[in-house]
């Protein structure tokens, strides 16, 4: 098993309101740890009146160096505009898993009846059992239900997946610390 010194932070973070500071807390829980973080700088650099598809491929290709150079990747898989986590983030713990890297997630949820991502599909766009039992959505599409927080593949790859129950989902670093001590123990 090769040493963990520096890990990867995926998630919304970036966008959320007050990066920079939200970063610093993230980067200082990291270091607490003794870990290195390596967090993306996805929004700030950029010329809010100029974005382009040349500085998006850029972002791409910045944030996949720098993922490659991580050890390991911790995601916050806490649902983003939508009843599940924002898919940026589930294509970074994809990648990091397809690179060998371990996998590590935590989700932020304001109320325990959160947790089941059938219930956050029901809540926001409607849900019902169908004959056999099934629940499907309101486009009568099957809705996952494995009784897991996320779907299965994110799931089933974190080697670590925490569900916090929280009064602050967007910025509550309970799930990121807990994630750090089971890297650690990982690590040992």
């Amino acid at each position: 098993m090769k040493r963990v010194e520096t890990v990867f932070l995926a998630g919304p973070d970036p966008w959320f309101p007050d990066p920079v500071d939200h970063r610093r807390r993230r980067e200082a829980l990291c270091v607490e740890a003794g870990f290195r973080a390596i967090t993306p700088n996805l929004g700030a650099a950029l010329d809010e009146a100029q974005r382009t598809e040349v500085e998006a491929r850029i972002l791409y290709a910045d944030a996949l160096a720098a993922l490659r150079g991580a050890d390991a990747l911790i995601a916050n898989l806490t649902p983003w505009r939508g009843p599940s986590c924002d898919p940026g983030t589930a294509f970074m713990a994809g990648f990091a898993a397809a690179l060998g890297k371990p996998v590590f997630a935590y989700l932020n949820i304001a109320d325990e009846d959160d947790a089941d991502p059938r219930g956050r599909v029901e809540a926001m766009y409607g849900a019902a059992p169908d004959a056999q039992g099934r629940w499907r959505d309101a486009s009568d599409c099957e809705i996952e239900d494995f009784m897991l927080p996320e779907t299965v593949m994110l799931w089933a790859e974190a080697r670590r997946f925490f569900v916090i129950v929280t009064a602050d989902p967007l910025f509550d670093l309970t799930g990121l610390h807990m994630s750090l001590e089971a890297m650690q123990i990982y690590a040992e």
